[in-house]
């Protein structure tokens, strides 16, 4: 009866991935028609692996996270949002990790996390895949305008944690 149960609880574990990873690629793909998607569509997706991480840890959340990566990079018009949920989707298993650390240690290391990942996404994006608008849209900044768009993009990521931190409380009251 005990082999029973325990496949019970794997496979509801299976089905919800499948469905959370399925719901992350849908919103995922909303990019592709809605222009302002480019952004918010990774950090909702990101959202939906809140439940993984909540009921079943890490590993399945990075294990559903790296599924609806992959769905992403093949079937999104838009490979510039597909490439940003890959560089940044794993940042809502990490995050409980980063917990404990002193809170200034811990914004300015969630803040390079950020930068880091964003640099190396678009070198790859300009010099390695060779995305032509997205290179002419970047020679026709400044440096002030780039350091401006660094400051607003770890602007929308710390808010981006708030976020991911006040419905991972409301999860878990709802949970209870």
């Amino acid at each position: 009866m005990a082999s029973h149960s325990n496949f019970r609880r794997q496979s509801r574990k299976m089905a919800l991935c499948g469905m959370m990873t399925a719901l992350s690629a849908a919103v995922l793909s909303t990019g592709s028609f809605i222009p302002f998607a480019t952004f918010a569509g990774p950090m909702l997706a990101m959202l939906c692996l809140l439940p993984i991480l909540h009921d079943w840890g890490a590993k399945y959340a990075l294990m559903v996270y790296a599924a609806a990566a992959v769905l992403a990079l093949m079937l999104c018009a838009d490979k510039e949002l597909a490439l940003f949920y890959a560089f940044l989707g794993w940042y809502p298993a990490v995050r409980p990790r980063l917990a404990p650390l002193p809170r200034p240690v811990r914004i300015l290391l969630k803040c390079a996390m950020f930068t880091l990942a964003m640099a190396v996404m678009y070198l790859l994006i300009i010099f390695l895949f060779q995305m032509e608008a997205v290179a002419e849209e970047f020679a026709g900044y400044s440096n002030l305008m780039l350091a401006l768009l660094v400051v607003l993009g770890n602007t929308s990521f710390l808010l981006l944690d708030v976020l991911l931190l006040r419905m991972s409380v409301l999860y878990a009251r709802w949970r209870k």
